[in-house]
């Protein structure tokens, strides 16, 4: 089983990913963001850097998806391939930083990457509002995020909504600004009471509902 954790810079994706794979027993798969080699030069230059970040994102995130395909037992991923493209290329290239020849290799890479594997059978998808990024952000305290505009996070943040209500699949959807997983065991409970009901047929009854 496939288990997609989605959200935006600054959600909480790592440290959820961390915690269900520890409380279930499952394989975690982290996205290699530490380990991009256009990340501190994107941040400085995002219209120069971005097609490089992008197809290297793909790429590390296709070896993901098939790698999570040959295993064996439930692998939850901290970001998924698809957000990769709905979100952050969608965003880039509508403010401009990707150009339409190199938006539309891009894409072709996807669709032929898609072909060959499936989407997650459950999306677990953390809302976040800007301020709740921001100080998350802050918190943690990476250098190459430290000039994220919060014109970037909202747009990022749209295109988030506008993604969730179209997206096909199973999607349970997660406040990140109510529950402070991480700190308080009953937020966390909160979490897992609502996973279990849609990978085991359980009905949690405090009405923490997500999208079916």
């Amino acid at each position: 089983m496939h288990i997609g954790v989605a959200g935006n810079i600054g959600s909480g994706k790592t440290t959820l990913t961390r915690m269900l794979a520890g409380h279930y027993g499952w394989t975690p798969k982290y996205e290699a963001v530490t380990y991009n080699p256009y990340l501190d030069d994107y941040y400085k230059d995002i219209p120069r850097w971005s097609f490089n970040l992008e197809v290297y994102f793909l790429a590390q995130r296709f070896k993901d998806i098939l790698e999570i395909s040959q295993a064996g037992g439930t692998v939850i991923q901290d970001r998924t391939i698809m957000e990769g493209v709905q979100i952050f290329v969608a965003n880039n290239y509508e403010m401009g930083n990707l150009s339409d020849r190199d938006y539309t290799t891009y894409m072709d890479l996807f669709r032929l990457m898609m072909s060959l594997v499936k989407a997650p059978d459950l999306l677990i998808y953390l809302k976040s509002s800007i301020p709740h990024l921001v100080a998350q952000i802050q918190k943690r305290g990476r250098d190459y995020e430290k000039s994220i505009s919060i014109e970037y996070l909202t747009g990022l943040n749209e295109r988030y909504e506008q993604w969730i209500d179209s997206y096909e699949g199973q999607v349970l959807t997660i406040d990140a600004d109510r529950l402070d997983f991480e700190n308080r065991p009953e937020d966390f409970a909160m979490i897992t009471d609502q996973i279990d009901a849609r990978l085991y047929g359980l009905f949690p009854s405090d009405g923490f509902q997500g999208k079916q």
